[in-house]
């Protein structure tokens, strides 16, 4: 059943947004890729749409248009009605196609991900050293595994918010876990869970932590070692 609202929140960078409506007992979930106008999204406008439920998530809008474009709504109801008849017979057919060419595709690797791993494999024969020449206490390996499953978790109760249109952990907190260690579970959250993976300035403030947290603690040890090995 088509319904009515209006958008409330719009992330342009995320390309997603929330719709309020009086049918609706919550607000609805959008992503622009279920947009169907040529006007883009913005907050304040009047759709019309049709709402579905996936698994165990809140509503979903599909079918989003401008409530002042009432022609390409009921066209485009009718084609998702359509749709949602013939997909299982249509999905049949597509699927062996739309498989052929993926396949023996490895994914493309994230940029800079030969670099991080470098230098989580660096860090981590930093710390064995640190510990092994008693520059480290042997507590502080448990207390940056406690920081990175803290980090691991920042992320993903951060990334349900921005789905939810709850309020967001901010980021000098994610920023903070980075630059006491836990950067190298930020890192694989920001490529499993694809959560500020694409945000250009939290980017730079993210390994600008690595560089601030590895050179910390490679002056602490090695310093350290350097200055018992010349007395």
């Amino acid at each position: 059943m088509t319904k009515q609202g209006s958008i409330i929140r719009w992330d342009a960078t995320r390309a997603f947004g929330f719709i309020r409506s009086a049918d609706c007992a919550g607000d609805v979930f959008f992503h622009l890729r279920d947009y169907r106008s040529s006007t883009p999204p913005r907050e304040g406008l009047a759709v019309v749409f049709e709402d579905i439920h996936v698994g165990g998530k809140g509503p979903r809008a599909m079918a989003v248009r401008p409530a002042s474009d009432p022609h390409g709504a009921a066209q485009d109801t009718r084609s998702l009605d359509s749709r949602r008849t013939h997909r299982p017979a249509q999905a049949r057919r597509a699927a062996p196609a739309s498989r052929s060419p993926r396949q023996g595709k490895a994914p493309s690797p994230a940029p800079g991900a030969s670099l991080a791993y470098g230098l989580m494999a660096g860090w981590a024969v930093l710390l064995a050293w640190g510990v092994w020449m008693q520059r480290l206490p042997l507590w502080s390996l448990a207390a940056l595994a406690s920081v990175n499953v803290l980090t691991l978790w920042m992320y993903a109760a951060d990334k349900n918010a921005a789905r939810a249109g709850r309020w967001r952990i901010p980021e000098s907190n994610l920023h903070l876990l980075s630059l006491l260690g836990g950067w190298p579970a930020a890192w694989l959250a920001q490529q499993n869970m694809r959560h500020k993976s694409s945000k250009t300035e939290f980017r730079a403030v993210y390994w600008l932590t690595i560089v601030l947290h590895c050179g910390a603690l490679a002056w602490l040890v090695l310093a350290k070692t350097g200055a018992a090995l010349l007395f």
